[in-house]
């Protein structure tokens, strides 16, 4: 005897279902989080792989050993990455004091034009020195740890480079592994689904590159013309920002703007926002469907869900791995749902046959 109805027990299969794939989820978040210094140089690599296997593809087809092409795509990786660092950080060594006293500048003029209000902004900007050494003591305390935190950064990224390295090079092999860890009878599905994933993962790093590659130089050009100090800074945040899909390019944009404000004054800073709408609405609406939307397509309130989730999870790390993630959930779950349309679509000759009547009439 059935105590329930139909739609009641249907009710209760489901949110049955979606409290053990919720449990499944939060237990290997859990694990993810006490395992991240395994872990996240592990998402990073891969990553990085989606980013450079067509680098090194092309080094194999040239008839290049498949170690020595990995090798060689690491080392670009290093020489563009090390390249980027050392134009940020001589970027902000030359023009960080002309930005320090712009911003007091700025901040005069407030205190100038506000009058009491002003004021505390010109004695903050004034006083920085004074009160960096009267909270120096608390500074101090935690230079042990902020080593260790940067040692262990640096840790990872070693790692991530060199399993970089192993994923390049044993990518062939990537199929049989995938195939041989799967359950009996289901090789066939966990690869399409790997491939479907990997997909999804790859084009999103790729389109998020040229996309991020072209704000940071349209940018960049924009603020050498308006003669913005630390242009090419600025750009390369941009450039990095833009991994972070919204929040990004705001902060970036934000930033720059700043910078122009304190600087060149409120009419270049309204130029140099002038060009960072341009930069948001030529990514909006022709990069953005032209380059990324034959890769992945996610709405952006599932992005913006995303990130926040990443980031109450793992921080700005947390952040830069929602989006491909999401992306790749997103792969796997469009494989399923076409392999499930499939099998459930009736063949030919299976739909209804007419009655026997029917056909004598």
């Amino acid at each position: 005897m059935q105590l329930l109805p139909g739609p009641v027990r249907r009710f209760a299969a489901w949110c049955a279902v979606i409290l053990l794939a919720s449990g499944v989820v939060y237990v290997a978040v859990r694990l993810c989080v006490e395992f991240r210094t395994a872990v996240t140089p592990a998402l990073l690599a891969l990553l990085g792989t989606a980013l450079l296997r067509p680098l090194h593809r092309r080094l194999v087809k040239a008839h290049v050993q498949r170690s020595l092409a990995a090798g060689l795509t690491c080392v670009a990786v290093l020489a563009v990455v090390g390249g980027a660092v050392y134009i940020v950080v001589s970027a902000l060594i030359e023009t960080g004091d002309q930005i320090i006293a712009s911003l007091r500048h700025a901040a005069k003029g407030a205190a100038d034009h506000f009058g009491a209000a002003g004021t505390s902004l010109d004695d903050v900007a004034s006083n920085a020195r004074e009160l960096m050494g009267k909270f120096g003591g608390t500074a101090a305390s935690g230079v042990v740890s902020g080593i260790s935190v940067v040692g262990e950064m640096m840790a990872m990224a070693v790692l991530a480079l060199l399993l970089v390295f192993f994923f390049l090079r044993d990518s062939d092999r990537a199929v049989g592994t995938v195939r041989a860890i799967a359950p009996p009878g289901g090789a066939d599905m966990v690869e399409a689904m790997a491939r479907r994933a990997f997909g999804a993962v790859e084009g999103f790093m790729r389109g998020t590159t040229l996309i991020a590659l072209i704000d940071a130089v349209c940018i960049t050009v924009g603020l050498l013309v308006l003669r913005v100090p630390g242009a090419v800074g600025l750009g390369a945040l941009v450039f990095v920002g833009a991994y972070i899909p919204y929040l990004g390019a705001f902060i970036s944009g934000a930033v720059a703007v700043l910078v122009a404000l304190a600087d060149r004054g409120f009419v270049v800073a309204l130029w140099a926002l002038g060009v960072v709408l341009a930069v948001q609405v030529l990514e909006g609406h022709v990069l953005q469907p032209v380059i990324q939307s034959r890769t992945v397509q996610m709405h952006p309130a599932v992005v913006l869900l995303a990130l926040t989730a990443g980031a109450s999870v793992a921080g700005i790390l947390g952040m830069l791995l929602a989006v491909p993630l999401t992306a790749a959930a997103f792969g796997i779950v469009h494989e399923l749902q076409g392999r499930y349309e499939a099998a459930a679509a009736p063949g030919p000759g299976t739909g209804p046959q007419p009655s026997s009547g029917a056909a004598d009439s």
